[in-house]
């Protein structure tokens, strides 16, 4: 027994001390025992002096499990004793089927720190630290031994890798010879890639959403325009004969606006004539002979402006395009069944501009103008590639094609390379594709039954106060973790700089690696989401060496420090070594 407790103050416990300090080496941040008959609780000593010893209450143990907390404190009849080897497996140990094996205590230098996976991928998680203290390798030594260690095989896994830097290509190169049926794809941004796939999403799957970030949408009165372009574009794309009386509706009617415009006829008749010349279809042209008391004239002499300012025969032309007007005939969002290209919502893009009156208003026409300008920029650049995908399919078929290697076989890991991208169109990337497995996720009819992780490496990239709530009304990644989980999608955040990340994403998070971090912003605003993340727990967390970290969250009984085992293979993510590259060697 190392003494007896002489006061209890809040969570802390003062132990006057009744063994030789100096045969005990290492006492701060050990636990300890407070043992009374079948009442155990746990601590952890804070100090010694004067021969007294202050330990933190951290929970207590119940039926044999351990609880965190310091509800229950001991009484003063409890002697205190350094923890066992079996009590500390009751407070670090996981009991659950697939545990693996991260590394060592930090405290416990010979005990091995496991990994609860299914806690753990459960819910939503947080890896922080700063540059090299050991983010990448967490990441890599954690899904390493999902397929490593864990006794069955996670064949049903669907983990999407968002890899800022390309550090995991490497990585997960191997965990095909674990089982041949677990496997690994890769897809990258690098245009000139002959060893990966290039990433390629299907331009028609975009949705209104998408195009607002793709066009870098500033204002909600931007949105109707991309809506009604999105809306055109299955009929501006297909072939004329499918969709010919819905093409002649779409355009009689905005001929129609412009005809009642009250703007000066010649006005009129310059729009309507610039209009029709690009868009028209085999009986919806300038050339249409329309007839009338045994004469014929086309629609281009109908509406010549006589000498008198006035209009030939303007009701004969209103006449025949109100007689192409549909009566039950409603634009809606394409749903995905219907293939189209850039170049097509270009088009639908530019109809959207006139069919919306904007060419009527100076102010309107500049805001919706340069989404216009926005879009052919992408469309002209590099980029548009991404979008340049070869064949049809559906948003089903696209997802399970994603998990599908070369070889036929499914993956249980998909790392998209964005490296050679720019932050903002990386950022793009990441919020559609996140997107897409969400609405997936939420359309399935068995709940939960198809469960996908999305990892973001450099979260703080993405995962960020932006304008997507003023604008879409939402942010996709808040929405996930608030809503995901419930349907089995789960998101990973990792980051250099949580205070930088979204808050309502974050503190959605269960569990937490952290890792070395000093700054006193990012300090805080741990501190501040995080209940368990005292002030104790954030001063250790400056001081921490590369790959050692405080983890805590539902995966964890208690905040443990684990010294992480490295990976193998290891991600590229080791810092320049200047003595390498800097000096002359012999």
């Amino acid at each position: 027994m190392l003494g007896k407790i002489i006061a209890i103050n809040d969570n802390i416990v003062s132990v006057q001390l009744q063994v030789n300090i100096y045969d005990y080496d290492g006492l701060i941040s050990k636990n300890v025992v407070f043992r009374d008959g079948n009442v155990i609780n746990i601590g952890e000593v804070i100090a010694i002096g004067n021969g007294i010893m202050q330990v933190s209450l951290v929970g207590e143990i119940k039926d044999s499990k351990f609880l965190f907390g310091d509800i229950s404190k001991p009484s003063f009849k409890a002697g205190c004793y350094l923890i066992d080897n079996s009590i500390l497996d009751i407070v670090l140990n996981n009991d659950s089927p697939n545990t693996i094996k991260l590394g060592k205590s930090y405290i416990y230098p010979d005990y091995d720190i496991k990994l609860d996976v299914g806690n753990f991928f459960s819910n939503h998680f947080a890896i922080l630290g700063n540059s090299g203290s050991g983010k990448s390798y967490s990441v890599a030594k954690i899904l390493q031994g999902i397929f490593y260690q864990c006794k069955t095989l996670p064949f049903y896994s669907n983990i999407f890798l968002f890899d800022a830097y390309g550090e995991y290509q490497r990585a997960f190169s191997r965990i095909h010879e674990v089982n041949e049926n677990i496997n690994y794809k890769v897809y990258t941004t690098d245009l000139n890639s002959a060893e990966f796939e290039i990433l390629s999403y299907p331009f028609w799957l975009l949705g209104v959403d998408d195009l607002c970030l793709l066009m870098n949408a500033t204002s909600k009165e931007q949105i109707p325009v991309i809506e009604k372009a999105l809306k055109l574009v299955s009929y501006f794309s297909r072939k004329e004969e499918e969709v010919i009386n819905q093409k002649n509706d779409i355009i009689a009617r905005c001929l129609l606006d412009v005809l009642f415009s009250g703007k000066a006829p010649s006005l009129i008749r310059n729009k309507f004539v610039s209009i029709l010349t690009k868009f028209n279809t085999a009986n919806l042209n300038l050339e249409v002979k329309l007839e009338k008391g045994g004469w014929t004239r086309t629609i281009r002499q109908c509406l010549f402006v006589e000498q008198s300012g006035e209009f030939s025969d303007v009701e004969l032309v209103i006449e025949y395009l109100e007689s192409l007007c549909l009566t039950n005939f409603e634009l809606s969002l394409p749903n995905g069944e219907y293939m189209y290209t850039m170049k097509d919502f270009s088009t639908a893009l530019e109809f959207a501009l006139i069919s919306e009156g904007t060419l009527n208003s100076d102010a309107a026409f500049e805001l919706a103008n340069v989404l216009k300008v926005r879009f052919n920029n992408l469309m002209n650049s590099d980029y548009a590639r991404y979008f340049d995908y070869d064949g049809y399919i559906n948003r089903e078929g696209y997802i399970n094609l994603l998990l599908t290697c070369p070889n036929g076989r499914k993956a249980q890991i998909v790392n998209f390379n964005i490296n050679y991208v720019d932050d903002r169109f990386a950022k793009n990337i990441v919020k559609i594709y996140s997107k897409l497995f969400f609405d997936y996720i939420v359309s399935l009819n068995q709940r939960a039954t198809m469960p996908f992780h999305i990892v973001l490496e450099e979260a703080h990239r993405y995962v960020q106060n932006d304008s997507d709530v003023d604008i879409l009304g939402y942010n996709i990644f808040e929405r996930i973790t608030k809503e995901g989980r419930k349907y089995g999608l789960l998101l990973g955040i990792v980051s250099q700089r949580p205070s930088e990340l979204s808050e309502t994403t974050i503190s959605q998070c269960s569990n937490f690696l952290v890792f070395k971090m000093f700054h006193p912003k990012d300090l805080q605003f741990i501190k501040d989401i995080i209940s368990s993340a005292d002030i104790t727990l954030t001063n250790k967390i400056k001081t921490l060496h590369p790959g050692t970290c405080i983890m805590f969250g539902t995966a964890f009984k208690m905040p443990t420090i684990a010294i992480l085992d490295r990976p193998n293979p290891e991600p590229l993510s080791q810092s320049c070594d200047i003595n390498k590259t800097w000096y002359l060697h012999n």
